[in-house]
């Protein structure tokens, strides 16, 4: 029955306190958080692939993903201050519809985080070898070393991205060690990238023009149905870079009063984060321009493509906003600050870990309480006596995923954790008209406006940026469920917990909150 084995909230709450975290966040940090990934994936790594798929449309594609991204906090900030434990969008599925479509968002997640995560670790390894090594220090690595035998598109000769692999295998040890220092760090990468990029909307807006603006969507408002362009293809590549939020509330486990706390770190950050992408956007666009450069039909190259770097080879083209891998530096030393700009180049290399640090952290968080619930193997959700952190999946998760980095293609990996990410935002704005029903008077710290309105324009927003992804990133979420299911079926299903009778409620004595113990 596919909406059997639903776990009761009773349960997942004493399940958490039974095997829980420890409580170190606060609403600033959680902020901090959600701004760390969300600032850096879309405007350091994909400003100039979204330019190339929507020209100026860009900033539209900016505020229609930013938009969708508010209405599905104000669903996740409601059942994140409800449920405060660990697991987001799997934990809510399981208290509303059940064990399999849990299981289906967990998987989904698992796939949204570590494809996301290799794919920012690429990211940085080139602004690393590029800005900071070449340029600064005058150290060229061979191609072997930068990257993957499989990299379409790589240098010739491709062995290992050693850089990205190394990233990878130095975020998951800060992980380890700790939430507190892990959000110390974050909180200091978080600074230097607000601050280039503060820099950079002061050097760029004085430069705007409007002329550069006509066309504002020169491949329409839609493209064609698995084509990925136009302003709404834009928007659903572009949503990658709103993921940071969602680990917000994968750390509700972890934050002090979180009835008052996630709220504030899921929509505070998403805020910020929306209004400054426009911002940069129409800098970058209004100062050199960004229109895409057109294929056969009128329709934009496909960005990352082939054909797309054949032209940028092109003389006439090389300069383009489109054709850049360092987008935001290449504005400013196109309109004279070549040193501001080497900067904001040093600071996206410096900065960037911070994203790679948000996706892990979501994905370890998915994995512990999957096993805490039976469904992976339970050693999975070992707490480590000291540091207090999920050690055993935090270390297998980041060998995955640096492993994925240092071998695999990652050119269009955006769109692809894409597809995981908007099917789990669906899910939790379905459970949360869910709770409304089965669950009115649980208490409810922050409860979403207009809800019967609200979760249903997640729901559709959700189904519109899915299918306005290329046609290759939209096959690839049914494909991973298809594994995912023969997993469930093959081994979780059996193991589970709920399944074998064995629920946790809470007990309370004379002194009120007692152990959870097991019917």
């Amino acid at each position: 029955m596919i909406f059997g084995r639903v776990k009761p909230l009773e349960a997942i709450l004493a399940t958490a306190q039974k095997k829980s975290l420890h409580r170190s966040l606060g609403a600033f940090q959680l902020m901090l958080f959600g701004i760390g990934c969300v600032i850096g994936t879309g405007i350091f790594v994909l400003t100039a692939s979204g330019a190339q798929k929507a020209g100026p449309g860009l900033m539209l594609a900016f505020a229609i993903a930013g938009a969708i991204c508010i209405i599905a906090a104000l669903c996740y900030a409601e059942i994140a201050a409800m449920v405060p434990v660990a697991g987001s969008a799997y934990t809510y599925t399981y208290a509303t519809m059940g064990e399999l479509l849990a299981w289906t968002v967990g998987w989904a997640l698992v796939l949204e985080y570590a494809v996301a995560a290799s794919a920012v670790s690429v990211g940085w390894s080139g602004y690393f070898t590029g800005s900071i090594l070449d340029k600064t220090f005058g150290i060229h690595l061979p191609a072997w070393l930068t990257a993957g035998p499989l990299a379409l598109g790589g240098a010739p000769g491709g062995l290992i991205n050693l850089p990205a692999f190394i990233i990878a295998m130095l975020v998951t040890w800060l992980l380890m060690v700790g939430t507190t220092e892990s959000a110390r760090v974050n909180a200091a990468l978080v600074a230097i990238k607000v601050t280039a990029l503060t820099a950079f909307i002061v050097l760029t807006v004085p430069h705007i023009d409007a002329a550069k603006f006509n066309p504002f969507l020169p491949a329409g408002v839609f493209g064609s149905l698995g084509s990925g362009v136009g302003a709404v293809g834009a928007a659903a590549t572009i949503f990658f870079a709103y993921v940071g939020f969602d680990a917000v509330s994968t750390a509700a486990e972890e934050t002090k009063n979180p009835q008052r706390n996630v709220p504030i770190g899921l929509i505070g950050s998403l805020l910020f984060c929306t209004i400054f992408y426009i911002i940069v956007a129409a800098g970058a666009i209004g100062s050199i321009g960004g229109q895409p450069i057109m294929g056969p039909g009128g329709v934009p190259f496909p960005a990352g493509s082939e054909e797309l770097a054949r032209q940028c080879a092109l003389p006439q083209f090389k300069d383009m906003l489109v054709c850049s891998n360092e987008a935001l530096a290449h504005v400013l030393r196109e309109i004279g600050y070549s040193t501001v700009g080497n900067l904001l180049g040093y600071a996206a290399g410096i900065a960037l870990p911070s994203v790679i640090l948000i996706l892990m952290f979501g994905q370890t968080r998915i994995f512990f309480v999957m096993a805490r619930d039976g469904l992976l193997p339970e050693a999975l959700a070992k707490v480590h006596p000291k540091w207090k952190t999920p050690y055993v999946v935090t270390a297998i998760t980041g060998l995955a995923v640096a492993i994925a980095a240092a071998f695999l293609p990652v050119g269009q990996l955006a769109d692809i954790a894409n597809a995981g990410t908007l099917y789990a935002f669906m899910m939790v704005a379905i459970a949360v008209l869910i709770l409304r029903r089965t669950a009115p008077d649980q208490p409810r710290a922050f409860r979403t406006p207009l809800v019967w309105v609200i979760a249903p324009l997640t729901v559709v927003g959700c189904i519109f940026l899915f299918v306005n992804l290329p046609a290759a990133a939209m096959l690839v979420l049914p494909i991973w469920g298809l594994l995912g299911l023969v997993i469930y079926f093959g081994y979780s299903r059996s193991r589970s917990y709920l399944g074998r009778g064995i629920v946790e409620r809470l007990s309370f004595d004379d002194e009120g909150l007692d152990s959870p113990i097991r019917d």
